[in-house]
């Protein structure tokens, strides 16, 4: 009778043990996998390069985005599927730039606003003031750092109606911020996700962290 020993094979050989390069290989390979299916389906991180969202969001807060919230895009397909909820006003997303479309992935931007206007919603500007089907919209998160009024689409915007299956969106810091005023409707295909809390947040100017805001879920 043969006895079979952890290392040695039928024949009587020693077993040949894995390299560790060849282990620390497939450790890497595995996580990246998983990286790429989280960052593709679940959540994805972003950070705020401008102060169009001002004082919500500040230029150097990192932030985490729930991709899944208005469901899964699957390639070749403009549907979501597994959604758990639609976009609503209030909203704060990120979405593929809508004048970057036909570009390179490579040139794509991703752009973060607030929903204002759901679709078949009437959206109109008048000194400022955003009216939602005749009536004005007030939202303690708008902030004006401009007294100046303009002719142009910032400050007085014809009525518009938005189109099914699309947003009209604006960034918090409203005198300052480029948005659906200015290019027009966000289609829901290139919504990215939702935007859920600051992981992390860095004061550029002072080189410090921003204690207070890390770990903020956002409104």
């Amino acid at each position: 009778m043969k006895f079979f020993t952890k290392n040695k094979t039928s024949n009587g050989y020693p077993r040949k043990k894995k390299s560790q390069l060849r282990d620390w290989s497939e450790a890497l390979i595995v996580a990246a996998i998983l990286a790429l299916i989280i960052r593709t389906f679940v959540v994805q991180a972003f950070k705020i390069p401008s102060g169009s969202m001002e004082d919500t969001l500040l230029i150097g807060d990192h932030l985490l985005v729930n991709k899944f919230i208005y469901g899964l895009q699957v390639p070749f397909s403009d549907e979501p599927m597994l959604s758990i909820q639609d976009p609503e006003r209030g909203d704060i997303i990120v979405f593929e730039f809508p004048e970057d479309k036909g570009k390179s992935y490579f040139q794509r931007r991703d752009f973060i606003k607030r929903i204002i206007g759901l679709p078949g919603d009437k959206i109109e500007i008048r000194s400022k003031n955003v009216y939602i089907n005749g009536e004005r919209y007030l939202t303690p998160e708008a902030v004006y750092k401009d007294g100046t009024l303009t002719a142009g689409p910032r400050d007085n915007m014809p009525e518009v109606i938005v189109p099914e299956d699309k947003y009209f969106v604006m960034g918090d810091n409203r005198d300052r911020s480029y948005d659906s005023r200015f290019w027009g409707f966000v289609d829901r295909s290139v919504i990215k996700g939702k935007a859920f809390i600051k992981y992390w947040s860095w004061d550029t100017e002072n080189f410090r962290p921003r204690w207070s805001r890390i770990g903020r879920m956002i409104d």
